[in-house]
C-alpha cells in the first residue's frame, strides 16, 4: 500500500459512491476518482462490473444482494467495511443508482462514523430518474405532471409501501422501485382510484445492453409484463408523462416519411 495513502487514512476513510443507473458512463467524474484512489471496493449486483476497472490497486469484494440470494447480510457488510478501512485505509463502498434513493447508503455511513471512521459520499445518478430518462420518458412535464412521487414498491416488512395508496389519488408521476412483485397489488389499488387508462411504463435492467421495456395502461400491464418476459430489476412508471415516449416515436416516424415521400 501507498505509505502516504496509510498515513492519510490512520483512522481508515469509508466513501459511499454511486455507481448510477447501469450504465458505466454514467457514473461521475468524482465517483471514478474515487475509485482510482480506494485500497478496497465492496460493490453490490446491480454495480456495472466495467466500473470496477477504474480500482486496479483495490481488494475487490462482491457483497451484493438480490431477492433471495444475499453474498452477505447488511450486518456483514457494516462489520467488513469497518473492518477493511482499520487494515487497508480507504473502503469504496459502490452502490446503484444514488445510494440515498433506498440504497442503504445512510446506515452504512453512520456504522462507520460511529466506528470512528472518516466517511464521504460521493452522489450517483438515481435510476429513479435516469431510467425513464433513457425511454424517453420525463418525470415533469408542463401540462402532464406538476411533481413525482418516488416509493420503494416493498417496506422492510416485505409489504407493498403505504405511500403507493396515496400516490395514486394524486395527479402526479409515480415512480416505484423494487415493485414488480407488488404490482398486482398496485394495479388494484390504480384502479380503485379509477385510473384504469392512465399509462404504464415498466423498463427492466434500464440504460443496459440487457434493457427491456414494456407499455400499457393500469388495466393492460399485468399482461403486457407477462408477455414480455419483464422482471426485476425493473422501474415502474405510472403517469400521462409516459405518452411522451409515444409522441417522440410518432413524430420521427412521421419525420423520416415525410423525407422518403
Amino acid at each position: 500500500m501507498d505509505n502516504n495513502k496509510k498515513s492519510y487514512y490512520s483512522r481508515g476513510k469509508l466513501t459511499v459512491v454511486g455507481a448510477g443507473p447501469g450504465d458505466a458512463e454514467l457514473i461521475t467524474l468524482k465517483g471514478v476518482k474515487a475509485l482510482q484512489d480506494a485500497n478496497v471496493v465492496l460493490y453490490d449486483a446491480l454495480v456495472n462490473p466495467e466500473l470496477l476497472d477504474f480500482a486496479q490497486n483495490a481488494e475487490k469484494i462482491f457483497v451484493g444482494k438480490r431477492k433471495g440470494c444475499y453474498a452477505y447480510q447488511q450486518e456483514q457488510i457494516n462489520e467488513l467495511i469497518v473492518a477493511k478501512a482499520q487494515t487497508h485505509g480507504h473502503v469504496v463502498r459502490l452502490k446503484g443508482g444514488d445510494p440515498f434513493v433506498f440504497g442503504r447508503g445512510s446506515e452504512e455511513m453512520l456504522y462507520a462514523a460511529e466506528h470512528g471512521l472518516e466517511v464521504a459520499m460521493v452522489p450517483g445518478i438515481s435510476s429513479s430518474v435516469a431510467v425513464p430518462a433513457s425511454q424517453n420518458i420525463p418525470v415533469t412535464k408542463r401540462g402532464a405532471s406538476e411533481s413525482f412521487w418516488v416509493i420503494t414498491g416493498t417496506n422492510k416488512e416485505h409489504k407493498l409501501s403505504k405511500d403507493v395508496s396515496l400516490a395514486a389519488k394524486s395527479s402526479a408521476t409515480v415512480i416505484i422501485l423494487m415493485g414488480m412483485s407488488k404490482l398486482p397489488e398496485i394495479v388494484e389499488l390504480f384502479i380503485s382510484e379509477g385510473k384504469s387508462e392512465t399509462p404504464v411504463a415498466v423498463i427492466q435492467s434500464g440504460t443496459t445492453n440487457e434493457e427491456k421495456i414494456g407499455i400499457g395502461n393500469i388495466s393492460s400491464i399485468l399482461e403486457v409484463v407477462e408477455s414480455r418476459n419483464l422482471s426485476n430489476p425493473a422501474i415502474i412508471v405510472i403517469g400521462e408523462v409516459v405518452r411522451h415516449r409515444e409522441q417522440i416515436v410518432q413524430i420521427q416516424q412521421e419525420f423520416l416519411s415525410n423525407r422518403i415521400s
